[in-house]
């Protein structure tokens, strides 16, 4: 490539970095994560393809390399290895969250924006500078109220004067600021007035957004960060690396590992119900799912940025010269992904930073440089070389567009339910199913709209043999498609914990299903051992079927992962009374008393059922909004529905000590509603 000779593609990747931070689109599930992966993987995909053809018209493979290349290409090799031997669900690491996919491509967009021209370099500076400068004045926009008068087609959150587009305060904040020594050197270097005054205002509108993110970040306001204790995550990153050192447990399972190894102090939080997935900082979040690899590769690179600091920066005059800037910019995000988690906001830009630092040298591999008219033989070198690239953005395209278009509607068919549409619901999800049909949370949906269908139609007044054909195939499906959502990762509780809640729901209605709600909430419980209310549920089922033995050594274990419960030590009272020991009851109930609040509705509660206990009457249980007793045997269909025999719920490949990586089978596609 000439000197300052720009194409096309290389005008395209910048835009891209201009647009990553402040693209939002409502359209997509997560309209801040989502469009900004879509930009730039499709940016990747496009300069790809536009290279490869202009190597095989110019019979040339030329490009520019770094010593970075190799460390950085070891962080995406442990990711892509990890993916592909590890992960259960490889839906999960390439798009949701699509760990993976972010890394990967930073890596390929470090390595494309060293191809560009001698001064691209420069236009890069300012690109990153003015999408920070842009993302800044969203901040300031929001915070005064700007967003408020929009009208009723925008989402709430862009109203909310808290608003940023990068996702969160925290992000916008580690971003912000990184980019504050890439303007300081960019101002201190530029020679012209005019040009000088505009960055100098730019700079001041960036601290200003970095301020009012700082703010925004502070513990005790709404917009606080919400992120697991650095023990918490040290802990499940080292329990996790028992199961396999070497490769973690794979990227986007990280909400797998948090459930089977967080400490049992993390139930002493005020975080306790909250499942996350991303660890405190993404050092231990790569450590935890991508393993030791993962490790080694980030820390590889960590030691090339020291050396390049050390050469750099150590007999520099000028702290703040035009070289220094972006190396003190990346040194900044690069100790920031240390302590916190990681957005595609802050891999994009710590990978398009450290561009910004490097070398470059051109390695030329065409045995005809230039040479458009070298005969076809000769060009076959190039084509081998190109042709395995063009194949594989092609096969990228078409997939991409699946998931996309089925992101976008699934989004539609949760705005259908929020507006209590059933039946558009059902055939929405339908839709995004056939689109595609290896996301979890897809299936965990539509078995729950075909459930919610289910319970609607028992509730009529005498139902016809039609209605009762209907509810049983809104039942099969249902659970048919909660042993899909179980069978693309087994080892996610909550799809055990969802089919459990199928299996639950319907045995009212149909026999034996008790039976499969208990294997299934069993394996919940043996993936997720800390949460109390997966815990109660099952214990629940034991009530309900009058196992009071069962039910009791069930509820005492939920007492025994979460000591100040209330509602756990009231269900447990409960079984102890039903199981004749008042005095154990009467213990539990007044333990009660002491958790709840004196002024609520639950005080009431418990006190009422302790004084029936004490007088040792029967009681009728008042209902209350937060203390509810186990679930009593409903009147259901009368004769029940007789479940078929593929309804039992499939055999789990994950044991308490023993973590199956085997990617599951996919059922067909949904039937369409009766």
């Amino acid at each position: 490539m000439e000197a300052n000779k720009y194409h096309f593609e290389d005008y395209l990747v910048l835009f891209s970095i201009l647009l990553m931070p402040v693209l939002v689109l409502p359209s997509f599930v997560n309209a801040f994560v989502t469009p900004k992966l879509a930009l730039i993987t499709i940016t990747i995909a496009i300069v790809l393809f536009i290279k490869s053809v202009r190597s095989i018209a110019k019979n040339s493979v030329s490009f520019s390399a770094s010593h970075f290349d190799l460390p950085v290409f070891l962080l995406a090799l442990a990711y892509l290895a990890s993916t592909i031997l590890i992960t259960p669900n490889k839906m999960d690491a390439y798009f949701s969250p699509g760990t993976a996919t972010i890394v990967v491509s930073g890596v390929l967009l470090f390595l494309i924006l060293n191809q560009l021209p001698k001064d691209g370099k420069l236009l890069l500076k300012y690109f990153l500078f003015a999408s920070a400068t842009i993302s800044s004045l969203v901040v300031l926009f929001a915070s005064v109220g700007v967003f408020k008068n929009f009208g009723n087609g925008i989402p709430d959150y862009i109203k909310s004067t808290t608003f940023n587009t990068i996702g969160n305060p925290l992000d916008a904040l580690v971003f912000l600021s990184a980019i504050i020594p890439l303007g300081l050197s960019m101002l201190l270097s530029e020679k012209k007035i005019a040009q000088k005054a505009l960055l100098g205002v730019s700079l001041g509108i960036i601290f200003l957004g970095a301020a009012i993110s700082l703010t925004n970040s502070l513990p005790g306001r709404d917009t606080s960060p919400r992120l697991p204790s650095l023990e918490t995550s040290w802990i499940v990153t080292i329990d996790s690396l028992k199961q396999n050192p070497v490769l973690g447990v794979g990227p986007g399972n990280y909400l797998t590992a948090f459930n089977r190894f967080r400490p049992i102090s993390y139930n002493a939080t005020d975080l306790w119900a909250t499942r996350f997935t991303i660890a405190r900082s993404f050092l231990l979040g790569t450590t935890t799912e991508a393993g030791l690899a993962g490790l080694a590769a980030i820390l590889i690179v960590a030691y090339f940025i020291f050396n390049l600091y050390r050469s750099k920066v150590r007999f520099s005059k000028n702290l703040l010269s035009e070289e220094n800037g972006p190396l003190f910019s990346l040194l900044i995000l690069g100790l920031s992904l240390t302590i916190f988690p990681a957005s595609p906001v802050l891999l994009f830009s710590f990978f398009a930073l450290l561009s910004l630092t490097v070398r470059t040298n051109t390695i030329n591999l065409g045995l005809f440089k230039d040479s458009a008219e070298a005969p076809l033989a000769a060009r076959l070198p190039v084509i081998v070389a190109s042709l395995p690239v063009i194949i594989a953005v092609l096969f990228y395209g078409f997939y991409a567009n699946k998931i996309l278009s089925a992101d976008i509607t699934y989004k539609n068919a949760l705005d259908l339910i929020a507006k209590n549409d059933g039946r558009g619901a059902y055939d929405t999800m339908q839709k995004a199913i056939n689109k595609n049909p290896y996301v979890d949370r897809y299936r965990i949906t539509y078995s729950q709209i075909n459930l919610a269908l289910a319970n609607s139609i028992a509730q009529k007044d005498g139902l016809t043999e039609e209605d009762r054909n209907t509810i049983s195939q809104l039942i099969q499906q249902a659970i048919r498609e909660g042993k899909v959502a179980v069978a693309l990762n087994q080892t996610r509780s909550g799809n055990w914990e969802n089919l459990g809640s199928i299996y639950r729901a319907v045995m009212p209605l149909a026999q034996g299903a008790d039976a499969f709600a208990i294997q299934s909430y069993s394996q919940a419980v043996i993936l997720d051992p800390l949460n109390v209310n997966t815990r109660i549920a099952l214990g629940g089922i034991f009530y309900a079927a009058k196992a009071y033995e069962d039910a009791i050594d069930v509820f005492k274990l939920a007492v025994a992962v979460k000591q100040d419960h209330a509602n756990a030590r009231y269900n447990l009272a409960v079984a102890y009374r039903e199981n004749g020991n008042l005095e154990r009851a009467i213990a539990e109930m007044s333990t009660v008393l002491s958790l709840v609040n004196r002024d609520s509705e639950d005080y009431n509660v418990a006190s009422k059922v302790l004084e029936d206990l004490k007088n040792k009457r029967a009681s009728t249980l008042p209902e209350s909004a937060n203390l509810t007793p186990p679930s009593e045997a409903k009147p259901g269909l009368e004769p029940p529905l007789e479940l078929p025999e593929d309804a039992k719920p499939p055999q789990p490949e994950v044991k308490e000590d023993n973590q199956s990586r085997d990617e599951a089978t996919v059922s067909p596609n949904p039937t369409p509603l009766p």
